[in-house]
Order: C-alpha cells, then sequence, then structure tokens
C-alpha cells in the first residue's frame, strides 16, 4: 500500500534526520537498512546513482514490505520524468530529487506523493514553492551552510528546509542546522561511509545511528 504525502512528511518531521545513500551491492543495501532500521530509523532515502539502483530497489521494497511494514523507502537523485516513473513502478514511498522539475512535481502530485526537490538560490527555492514543494532540499548543505537558511528563511515564511550535503555527525554542526532553522538533515556519507559499506561495519553503522538520532532529539531540546 502507497504511503501518502501528509503520512511520509511526518515521519521525516517525527525522525528529524534522513539517511541516504547507494551501493552496487544489493546484499549490501539490504544489511544497511536493516542496520539503520535496527537503529530507530523508519524513512530513509536510497539513491538513484549507480547502474544497479532500481534492480537493488525493487528487491528492498519487497524484502522490506515484509520485514519492516512500518518502514517508509523514498528514492533519491532522481532528475527526470522518466526515472520517476520507473521507481514509481518499484513502490517508491517518495521522490527526492537535486534540482527541481516540473514534470516530476506534477507526476508526484497526481499520485499524492511526496516530492522534495534540491534547491541553491531563492529563485529556485520559489520555483519548488509554485510546484507545491512541501519540503525542500538544501544542496550542496556544505557549500552554503546554515548561514543561508538563516538568510532566506524569512523569505518564504512556513516552508521547511532540510539540508543534505556535508552535515557532520557531531552535536555542533546538527545543532548549528537546527537552530537556523530546518526541521531535518539529510545524511549521506558522514553517517554510512564509505569504509562503512566497504568494510560491511554494520556494528559501527549501529552505534553511528542510533548517535545521530540523538543528536536530533537533543538539538531540537
Amino acid at each position: 500500500m502507497q504511503k501518502n504525502k501528509r503520512t511520509i512528511l511526518q515521519q521525516i518531521l517525527d525522525q528529524g534526520m534522513l539517511p541516504l545513500f547507494y551501493t552496487d551491492s544489493t546484499q549490501i543495501s539490504v544489511e544497511i537498512i536493516r542496520t539503520l532500521y535496527k537503529g530507530g530509523v523508519r524513512v530513509l532515502e536510497y539513491t538513484n546513482r549507480g547502474h544497479a539502483a532500481l534492480e537493488n530497489f525493487k528487491v528492498l521494497k519487497k524484502t522490506f514490505v515484509v520485514e519492516a511494514p512500518d518502514l517508509s523507502l523514498g528514492i533519491g537523485t532522481i532528475k527526470t520524468k522518466q526515472e520517476a516513473n520507473d521507481f514509481i513502478a518499484a513502490g517508491a514511498d517518495f521522490i527526492v530529487s537535486p534540482i527541481v522539475n516540473p514534470e516530476v512535481a506534477t507526476m508526484c502530485h497526481q499520485k499524492d506523493m511526496l516530492w522534495i526537490p534540491g534547491c541553491m538560490t531563492p529563485t529556485e527555492i520559489h520555483i519548488a514553492q509554485q510546484n507545491q514543494a512541501a519540503l525542500i532540499k538544501i544542496f550542496p548543505a556544505n557549500i552554503l551552510g546554515p548561514e543561508f537558511i538563516s538568510s532566506i528563511r524569512e523569505l518564504f515564511g512556513g516552508q521547511l528546509f532540510m539540508p543534505t550535503g556535508g552535515v557532520e555527525l557531531n552535536k555542533e554542526n546538527i545543532s548549528t542546522w537546527f537552530k537556523a532553522g530546518v526541521c531535518a538533515v539529510g545524511m549521506g556519507s558522514k553517517l554510512i561511509s564509505k569504509t562503512v559499506l566497504e568494510k560491511e561495519q554494520y556494528d559501527v553503522l549501529l552505534t553511528n545511528t542510533k548517535e545521530a538520532l540523538q543528536l536530533v532529539k537533543a538539538s531540537r531540546n
């Protein structure tokens, strides 16, 4: 059963963090998600960043609809209508993009699906708003920094923002983002590092996942 946009958005807001990753290996992808789930994650993003992404995603959906029915699995790095179509057919719960593509937005809205576009400028944010983006990804966050959010927040009152790219796994960095006014943080390689993937360090990932969720909770209080 496909979850609607309000349900997914609420999951992201409640969790305060959106883990994201990609690896060619289907089995490692499954184990990474199992570990994230064990650590308390209930919504995450698999990224469309390699040749095996679509086939892997199909396996992930089949696996976790049985193992973890309360887990929402979205797909990231979606740039075209065709990519969106392929992954929606494969059961994606939500769509994340590095850009604003109105065609993808329309497709998602028609299916009552959460669409999270990536923006880097006030103009892009405005266009995303015109295309009814409930949540906007600020990307690349390591280039823009928390000051960018602080500076533009009042221009776009009520808009929800989530930085992705360069969010660090430490209290100072995460709390700075939340103080700037974000509603959640996207965490990729700082949480699911290349070493974790290559050496299958699931114990390290489990510890880091629990820590990240605790840091988010502490940063909001």
